[in-house]
């Protein structure tokens, strides 16, 4: 990828086609890490919905292991999105370049280290500690992609995606009714981008799946590897201005 586009893609600077090409890349990483997380521990890390559904039947039969694990579930999503706007906030009163690269760096060194050390756990304890690494992460991932779009692009919240394209669609039906050309062309683009996240989604847990299948642990670490390319150089370039050297 040259330069450029790289430093577009995750830098400070924003526009709506940077803001879209990287929530496909991200798309496709929470896919993988979501669908492959849930074929080596049988927990999504995304899905809060279905989490926080699955608390309520815990709760009332008495399952306190699973409890405990959706519990930790939903706590790693919320802080993963906390610390994501700390890490904004902390680099924009600074200046920075990287305020939306850091928590990409920072869920990307918990996916290596998450791959790298995975295969050390077993039993109860891999469970639990894949569940608040992958949860963490995906609370990052979402919350960054939600903040620089402010919250028009979601990279795990596909219940919105896809009620967001049925509302498009039953505005293009209508928009042909009174002939306005206008808004069809713009809710034809809004069904173009949730669609190509909803597959890119789809995508991406085939890929995570497959991977943990076969390489398992390890997976995680060509995920972060994408990660920190995505969002390496807009932390270079402040490290290189502290230096004195213009990027």
């Amino acid at each position: 990828m040259p330069l450029f586009y790289l430093r577009r893609l995750t830098g400070r600077e924003r526009s709506e086609k940077a803001n879209r090409h990287l929530a496909f890349y991200l798309a496709f990483v929470a896919g993988a890490t979501d669908a492959g997380g849930f074929f080596a521990i049988g927990h999504y890390s995304s899905h809060m919905s279905g989490v926080i559904s699955s608390l309520s039947s815990d709760l009332a039969l008495g399952r306190r292991w699973l409890l405990l694990i959706g519990g930790v579930s939903v706590l790693s999503f919320f802080l993963g999105s906390f610390f994501t706007t700390l890490f904004v906030r902390w680099a924009r009163r600074r200046e920075l370049e990287c305020e939306y690269a850091l928590p990409l760096i920072a869920e990307a060194a918990l996916l290596l280290w998450f791959g790298c050390r995975g295969r050390n756990f077993a039993g109860d304890q891999a469970v639990m500690v894949t569940v608040m690494v992958l949860c963490f992460a995906m609370g990052l991932q979402n919350a960054i992609i939600t903040k620089l779009s402010d919250a028009v692009i979601r990279t795990t919240h596909l219940t919105g995606m896809v009620t967001d394209i049925g509302i498009a669609l039953g505005r293009i039906v209508s928009s042909r009714w009174r002939n306005t050309d206008v808004e069809t062309a713009r809710e034809i683009d809004t069904v173009f981008l949730l669609s190509s996240l909803i597959g890119l989604f789809l995508a991406g847990g085939v890929m995570g799946t497959l991977g943990f299948r076969h390489i398992g642990f390890l997976f995680a670490v060509p995920l972060a590897m994408v990660l920190l390319l995505l969002a390496g150089l807009p932390v270079v370039d402040d490290v290189r201005r502290r230096e004195g050297v213009e990027p």
